[in-house]
């Protein structure tokens, strides 16, 4: 059975998708699963073992260009290589008019949510199967029981990430353990005032850890220099989501915004800390199978001292397993 995963971003919208492809490579053992994702983010797809083949997608950088003709090459090329074999299912994971359309180019039965269960119901229209999930659940919930209700299966345990861990290409020059901080996200209104990053960075050097500044693009480069500069640690050069992930998975805690990076880290069995500083963490709050915990909300940014305590949790958490 040939089934075509699709859910193109964003990160942690990605990393939220893997118990349901672990759900699927349980329950149809003879499935070969592939999955369309933006190209930025095609290294975690690849990092689950029951994908067999990643489908990159440039949607970010061809919207800009879709009257060039490159664009239109590209883009034709991709449609071509996905109807060169029919899948038995598509299946759009994600919900959206975007997803939709990425769904349409395959050959095979195209399935998604229904009308009142889409993100934009209007995507449910280009779906020739549909299901009722409620919108009310978590993000990776939804994903499984939507796979499982296309494939015929019930959702069963906890969520299985299943991801392989990656090679590093960098990691800090110390030998002592550390924890991952992740002070950047997309949008400014999900930052973390930086006085109080300041104190759970010296909260963590205080108690014999490296700190690790994690940062994707220019600003957040800055910004974790500046953090560094007040309190402590490693700045790691620019590394991809594949090398990043390597880090991060290897951290003994994390602390980090509603960001990818923050749900790798989860994903990886890091525990991990979530601030949330935007929205109520409820639907997308952070999911791992060690120790996980979301603080904070719209219009509730939570204290450092909230967090500290969190941290040590999460710490105490880490010691009994590295005991087990």
């Amino acid at each position: 059975m040939r089934i075509l995963i699709v859910k193109t971003s964003s990160m942690g919208d990605v990393v939220h998708t893997m118990p349901a492809v672990s759900d699927i490579a349980r329950h149809r053992p003879d499935a070969r699963i592939d999955w369309m994702v933006e190209s930025a983010f095609a290294s975690l797809p690849a990092m689950h073992p029951s994908v067999q083949r990643v489908v990159p997608i440039a949607w970010r950088k061809w919207r800009r260009n879709l009257l060039k003709e490159q664009t239109r090459v590209t883009i034709g090329r991709v449609r071509s290589d996905l109807r060169a074999e029919p899948y038995d299912l598509v299946l759009d994971l994600q919900g959206l008019l975007k997803s939709a359309l990425f769904s349409s180019q395959a050959k095979g039965l195209r399935a998604g949510y229904d009308w009142a269960s889409a993100r934009e119901p209007l995507a449910s229209v280009w779906y020739q199967q549909v299901a009722t999930v409620d919108k009310s659940l978590h993000a990776v919930t939804r994903s499984r029981m939507l796979a499982a209700a296309h494939l015929g299966y019930t959702v069963q345990g906890e969520p299985n990430f299943a991801l392989k861990m990656p090679d590093p290409s960098w990691m800090p020059p110390s030998p002592k353990p550390y924890v991952v901080l992740i002070p950047g996200a997309s949008r400014p209104e999900k930052l973390w005032p930086e006085e109080r990053w300041v104190a759970v960075a010296k909260a963590v050097a205080a108690r014999g850890l490296e700190i690790v500044w994690m940062w994707g693009s220019k600003d957040e480069a800055s910004r974790c220099v500046k953090l560094a500069a007040q309190s402590d640690g490693e700045i790691p050069p620019f590394l991809s989501v594949e090398h990043a992930a390597a880090v991060i998975a290897r951290a003994r805690a994390c602390v980090g915004l509603d960001t990818g990076f923050s749900h790798i880290a989860a994903a990886f069995g890091v525990p991990t800390v979530g601030i949330y500083c935007d929205h109520e963490p409820g639907l997308v709050g952070i999911t791992g199978k060690a120790f996980v915990a979301s603080v904070g909300g719209r219009g509730k940014s939570p204290e450092s001292t909230q967090v500290i305590r969190l941290l040590d949790d999460a710490l105490s958490s880490a010691m009994r397993r590295s005991t087990w």
